[in-house]
């Protein structure tokens, strides 16, 4: 019975060890499978383009946000505890000189509220303190100590000048928006990128299969030669030379292997995933019945193109430089109006028991007289600068078109090459049935049945690049349209975002 149990535990070991190696080997040669939409997703997570776009886009975000908190009430307070002067003043009613001495402690509260339509700035301001002051005049000394506070309302407002708060908030506004269109052009160009290299990881995939078919169709032919030769039906030399397409077969195989996993290892870098990754890329390249109307392709471009508005920001951008660049030396004056009470007394107490009303208004002017032609110089530079936006925008629109030309051209032209090259297939796969049939039968030699083995991989691989060149292009028409031509249906910039539009 011991023996029976000892025996039963070396067979239950043995099954658990043989269970835990073979999931262990699973999970060594476990895939990760990679869809275009899935390596998208991964770029898009991991892309270093993708985080500066991000980080810029957060930092307009909080300029903007923090130039809107700056426009609601600020509340502030200022304290000096101590403050002592001592100085000797010289008195001309009496043609005296006396010492003053001066101990006060005091706070100011503050509100201040901004006006944005206005420019202007209305104050509540209320400043208390005590103070005690001494004079030594003609040998008697003199001492005040009393409690104040003043308390009153202010406004103030620059005349005859642009707005300075509006015009700082709508550049910012313009920048926080630019930095929208910026991370949305970057993630267009990220989704290109990325199926650039998919599709050539995917032809390096293509070309192995590829690769290993051509190794089969040339083991069968050694196969042949090899019987053919040993019944005395043909030379030994046709055996050699089946031995030597064998091994060009097999090296081909090994290179297509090599450079297969050197596109993986670019391609694995490029998502930013772990280079100890194995993974296969699942691809459809099945070419879609799409229907593109050149002049509704060129309309979409016009109106949705996003480099378009990011030209009309810089029209916009330098417009509001030519309105500051106005304002220099310009003529400007600043009104000031505040009305309040103040009120004194040794207790505190009684400090409002005979109040003093402080009404102020203050108005001034700044009058340029000469700047020898400086303003006039800077105002024509920077109204060359508009110009050249304006010349940027107009040649930005005429590149849409004939960017959107070219690639509805380019389309056209996939079509007829993906048909020519699948015809090519058909004829190079017949060619070379009928060919191994020729050369089963004598009539042909190793080398010239390699030679249509060749034609047909590269037909193969002629066919599969015509339709990613074509899947390629389609993606370049809704990218210069912003117009999805296979779903028939427009992409709106706004959903490039991430919902990264909205501020706080």
């Amino acid at each position: 019975m011991y023996c029976k149990i000892r025996k039963m535990k070396k067979h239950f070991g043995a099954l658990l060890i043989f269970l835990v190696l073979s999931g262990a080997g699973r999970m060594a040669v476990a895939q990760v499978a990679l869809t275009l939409d899935k390596s998208i997703s991964i770029a898009g997570m991991n892309s270093p383009d993708i985080q500066r776009s991000l980080l810029n886009l957060t930092r307009y975000r909080e300029s903007l946000n923090a130039q809107k908190a700056s426009l609601k009430s600020q509340f502030s307070m200022d304290v000096n505890p101590v403050t002592f002067d001592q100085s000797r003043m010289f008195d001309n009613r009496f043609n005296k000189w006396f010492t003053n001495r001066n101990l006060q402690s005091y706070g100011t509260f503050r509100i201040d509220q901004p006006i944005l339509w206005t420019d202007g700035t209305v104050s509540l301001v209320n400043r208390f303190g005590w103070q005690k002051n001494m004079s030594d005049f003609t040998g008697t000394t003199e001492e005040n100590k009393s409690f104040t506070n003043r308390l009153y309302l202010s406004y103030n407002q620059p005349l005859f000048t642009y707005n300075r708060m509006k015009l700082e908030m709508k550049e910012l506004e313009l920048n926080y928006e630019n930095a929208n269109i910026s991370y949305a052009l970057q993630k267009l160009n990220l989704e290109k990128n990325v199926t650039r290299f998919f599709y050539n990881v995917y032809l390096y995939q293509m070309s192995l299969d590829i690769a290993r078919a051509e190794l089969d169709n040339t083991q069968r032919s050694y196969d042949i030669i090899k019987r053919k030769v040993e019944a005395g039906l043909s030379a030994k030399e046709e055996l050699f030379q089946a031995e030597l397409n064998l091994a060009t077969a097999r090296s081909s195989l090994e290179n297509k292997k090599v450079a297969l996993e050197n596109a993986k290892d670019e391609f694995k870098r490029f998502l930013g995933m772990n280079l100890n990754d194995s993974i296969v890329i699942l691809a459809d390249i099945s070419v879609p019945h799409v229907q593109v109307d050149l002049d509704k392709a060129v309309q979409y471009g016009l109106s949705s193109r996003m480099e378009l508005r990011q030209r009309q920001i810089d029209i916009e951008s330098s417009q509001f430089q030519l309105v500051r660049t106005k304002a220099m030396n310009e003529f400007k004056g600043n009104l000031g109006v505040a009305i309040g009470i103040m009120g004194d007394d040794p207790s505190l107490g009684q400090i409002y028991e005979k109040p003093t009303n402080n009404p102020s208004v203050a108005l001034s002017f700044r009058i340029p007289l000469f700047d020898w032609g400086e303003k006039k110089a800077r105002i024509r530079a920077q109204e060359a600068v508009i110009q050249t936006s304006q010349l940027n925008y107009d040649e930005e629109k005429k590149q849409i078109i004939i960017d959107i030309r070219k690639v509805y051209r380019n389309l056209q032209n996939q079509l007829d090459q993906i048909t020519i090259a699948r015809q090519n297939v058909k004829n190079a796969e017949l060619t070379y049935e009928i060919n191994l049939e020729r050369y089963r039968n004598g009539d042909l030699t190793s080398m010239d049945l390699n030679l249509y083995q060749n034609q047909l991989s590269q037909k193969k691989m002629s066919y599969a690049q015509a339709l990613i060149n074509y899947k390629l292009e389609l993606l370049n028409l809704k990218i210069q349209t912003l117009y999805d031509f296979e779903h028939q249906k427009p992409l709106v910039p706004a959903d490039l975002f991430l919902n990264t539009t909205n501020t706080k």
